[in-house]
Formats: C-alpha cells, structure tokens, sequence
C-alpha cells in the first residue's frame, strides 16, 4: 500500500468539532467530552514534540485504561509517533523484555512506577505532569500527514506461550477496523468497556469511535459484576462486551432479573471461547441478542455471528468472517483439508497485523509471504461457513496417537449440570504419551460429582479416548490477565 492515509489524530480533531460535549469517555465521575479529548490530545501532541519524540518513534503507555490513556494514544499519533500500550500490572520480567523490544523513545507512566533496567535510561512523563500539559496553548500543530503503511501502534501478547511479542498495525490496518465492524458499532452508542486499553481491541475500536461519536464507558478495576450492571442500568449501556467469565459472574446476580435493560441494543462475547450454556443463558437473561466475536491480538477482527443467526449458530459456533477477511482451514504443513475436517486456522485481510516488531523470525513463522497469519488455534468450518473452534494447537496433547482438543473436552464437561467450570491439559506418561487430566470447579462445593459420573458423562458424548483419565476438583482456575484459562499455571500445577 502507498499514498497518504487520514491521520487518527485529525479524524479526532475533526470528531472533536463535530460532537463537541458529547461524552466520548465514562471514567468513574469523570467524564470526557469528544472537544476535551481533541483538544487534550493537541496540547499533549506539542509536549512530546518539545520532550523529542519523532515521527515513527514508538512512545510507551504504561497507564490503565482510563481518559489519560486515551489521550495519550491519540496525541502519539497525532504526531506520526507510534502508540504502544503496556499493561501495568505486568511483571518486572515482562516489562522489561517489552520495553527492550519496543525501545520506546519516551514512557508514559504512573508517577509511582519503577521502570527496570533496560541496559540504558529511557525518558519517561510522568502521569501528573499530564493535567499541566493538557491545558498548554503554545507550539500546537495539525496533526501530521501519515503514510497508509507507516507504523501507527504496537500491540503486545499476553506472553502466556513464552515471551510477549509485539503486533504491530499500520494506519490502513486501523482505519480498515471501521468497515469490519458491522453491527458491533452504531451511530451514538454507549459502550460498556471492561478490557483493558493495552489490548488490540481497543487500538482498532478507536477508529470505530470517532466515525461514529461513540461512548465508552469504562468498568472500574477491580472489576466486579454488581458494578458492571450498575452502569449497564445507569449510563443507558446500548452495547455491552465482556469475556466469558465476566457474563458468568453477571449472571450469578440475583438483582439482573429485575435490572431495567430496555437500552441494551446487543451484548458482545469475546476474547476466550465460551460454552454454548452460557451465551444461551445470557439472551435469556438479559432480553437482547448475543453476539460472538473471534479475534487476537495479531487480528483485531476475524469471524462472528449475526442478530439472525438461528440458535444452532449463535450458540455454538463463532460465526462467519468479517467484511473483507478469509479464512482457512489447513493441516500444520498449510495443505487443505477436507471440507469439515479440524484444521489450523489461517486469516487474511486488511486488518492482519503487518509483524512482529523488531522479530523478524516470528514474523515469518506467523506469516506467510502472500499474507496469511498462520494462528495457533484449530478449528474447522460447518456448512454454512461458521467456525467453529477447537481449541490451540499448542494446548492439545496425543493420546495413544490421537489428537485431543481441550476445548472440545472442556464444553462437553461443562455441559454436565455438576460443573461449573472446566479445564483439561496434558500430561506425559510412558506407554501412551500423553493423559489427559482435568480440573473441575464443581457448582455446588457441598456436592462435587464424582469422578465415575464425570467419566461415564464424557464417554456418552466423546470417543473413548478423549474422556480425561484423571479429575481434580479446585475451588477456582487459574486466569492469565486477560481472565483466560492459564494453562501454564495448570501445568505447573501437574508438576
């Protein structure tokens, strides 16, 4: 791709104008306007500049989610810099290998961070000089003239697999998450945000905000489900999105049956697979349509269901690809398999991520030279061309030279009345190679099901080989920060 593409930084400039003191955040009390966010980010824009950022440095913003966060990115990229979101709860190791990678040219940081040694300073702007350069009304500039595919952000793994990789996403990537959208975003919509800004979703959905003059409000952290439907009630939430065990937690409030709902227009499900019983209970308990999205961190948009899919789809299947993206379902070597059959799942399209920065051996192991992100999830597609998904290629194990899906395991567990939750992992043992062991959250403490139960249930609906050969009951699982399964934590566990 060549030739210049619109800058986010004038888009906001131009929303800023357009909306005016329409809120574009809902942050606890405070709340800010789409003129406050466009003329915060334009005085915060001629503050990096005085600070030394360039065109096409990367500037670190190791902030929660929150307005200053937001303003943040927009002014890095107003400037043609590059916006890379850091979790602050992340580790010293973590932080430190990705503020070696992404060797950021200034850290925007809360005053009380400690930045490890990276083998040489690195500036930093500290989080209460921000109030000061928000009000500032010399050296502004127009937001600079960027190139469709000149770096724009810079998104970071979640590292549960090994060490945090970073995507990166150039200015067409972004600015095409708009048209991928579809239904999950309206003209005005109120939008209750629980993940955190770090992640790819929120970089592509800033696109999306801007065109349409959406409102995000933000769930507090900790995070609790009473508080979620507080605001869904409160704020007039017409889009609501959470990760499956966010809504699990929602649905145990006994208060959500006489909450006042009538301004839901659509719940969104996203980020880590989720058991057919629970989006079923959600649509029943919550009066609007579920919509299931997959995506990752190396594609913000991939494949979802539709306001009219039949029940067979929306519950159990991840729906059909987004405007613009292919899908395919391919053996390990990328040979294509027969129609039906599980496979590895490839993706491409206009908002695959360009690489990994500074990691051009992942980069060429993830993609393929005409475009493909090769993923580490298995799947395969039904007839009508929903995905369905399987699990991770690095999460299932061979059983006596079988191959087994966790995931496909954990749904048929989960459907049993007795539990809650459940998570299978592999573990080596002679003979056979690898058993699979399964940790159980039972639903009543007081009553687990028993072990033979849970076997004889799985051999019912699995082959005999996928049924776990051995059951341990935990009170919780282990979730990474991103409130997935941590499977490494489970694995240790098995040590």
């Amino acid at each position: 791709m060549t030739g210049d593409c619109r800058n986010f930084g004038e888009l906001l400039l131009a929303a800023g104008a357009r909306f005016g003191a329409r809120e574009a955040f809902v942050v606890g009390a405070e709340r800010l306007s789409y003129a406050a966010w466009a003329g915060s980010a334009r005085s915060l824009a001629a503050l990096l500049l005085e600070r030394g950022v360039r065109r096409g440095q990367p500037v670190a913003i190791l902030l929660p989610s929150s307005a200053d966060y937001a303003i943040a990115a927009a002014a890095v990229l107003m400037i043609g810099a590059i916006a890379t979101g850091i979790d602050p709860r992340l580790g010293p190791r973590e932080l430190r290998a990705i503020l070696a990678k992404a060797a950021p040219a200034l850290v925007i940081t809360p005053d009380e961070q400690e930045l490890p040694d990276t083998g040489g300073p690195i500036p930093s702007l500290r989080r209460s000089e921000l109030a000061a350069a928000y009000r500032r009304t010399d050296g502004l500039v127009d937001a600079a003239a960027v190139a469709r595919d000149a770096p724009a952000c810079i998104v970071w793994t979640s590292g549960t697999t090994g060490e945090p990789k970073g995507a990166w996403y150039d200015h067409a990537n972004l600015a095409a998450a708009v048209d991928t959208a579809g239904v999950m975003v309206a003209a005005h919509d109120r939008c209750l945000l629980p993940l955190p800004f770090a992640h790819a979703g929120y970089m592509a959905k800033q696109w999306q905000q801007v065109a349409f003059g959406v409102t995000y409000v933000l769930t507090p952290v900790p995070w609790s489900a009473r508080e979620m439907l507080r605001l869904m009630v409160a704020e007039r939430i017409t889009a609501a999105f959470g990760v499956p065990t966010q809504w699990a937690k929602l649905l145990e409030l006994p208060e959500l049956a006489t909450a006042d709902r009538s301004s839901l227009r659509f719940c969104g499900i996203s980020t880590a697979p989720a058991p057919p019983e629970l989006i079923a209970a959600l649509t029943r308990a919550l009066g609007c349509p579920m919509i299931v999205r997959y995506a990752m961190t190396e594609s913000p948009s991939i494949t979802g269901t539709r306001f009219e899919d039949p029940p067979e789809v929306l519950f159990r299947t991840v729906g059909r690809p987004q405007q613009g993206i292919e899908l395919q379902i391919t053996a390990d070597d990328g040979a294509p398999v027969v129609a039906g059959a599980p496979g590895r799942i490839r993706v491409r399209g206009p908002v695959v991520m360009r690489g990994y920065w500074n990691d051009p051996l992942a980069t060429a192991r993830a993609l393929t030279p005409d475009g493909w992100l090769i993923t580490d999830d298995i799947g395969r597609l039904d007839e009508q061309g929903n995905l369905i998904l399987l699990g991770r290629a690095s999460d299932r194990y061979i059983r006596g030279g079988y191959n087994v899906h966790p995931l496909e395991v954990e749904r048929v567990l989960e459907e049993h009345p007795g539990v809650a939750r459940a998570a299978v992992v592999g573990r080596t043992t002679p003979v056979i190679g690898e058993i699979g062991v399964a940790f159980i959250v039972p639903s009543d403490p007081a009553a687990q099901p028993a072990e033979a139960e849970l076997r004889q249930w799985c051999r019912e609906r699995l082959a005999d080989y996928k049924t776990p050969d051995e059951f341990r009951y935990v009170t919780q699982l282990p979730l990474t920060p991103m409130l997935k399964v941590d499977r490494r934590t489970l694995r240790v566990w098995l040590a």
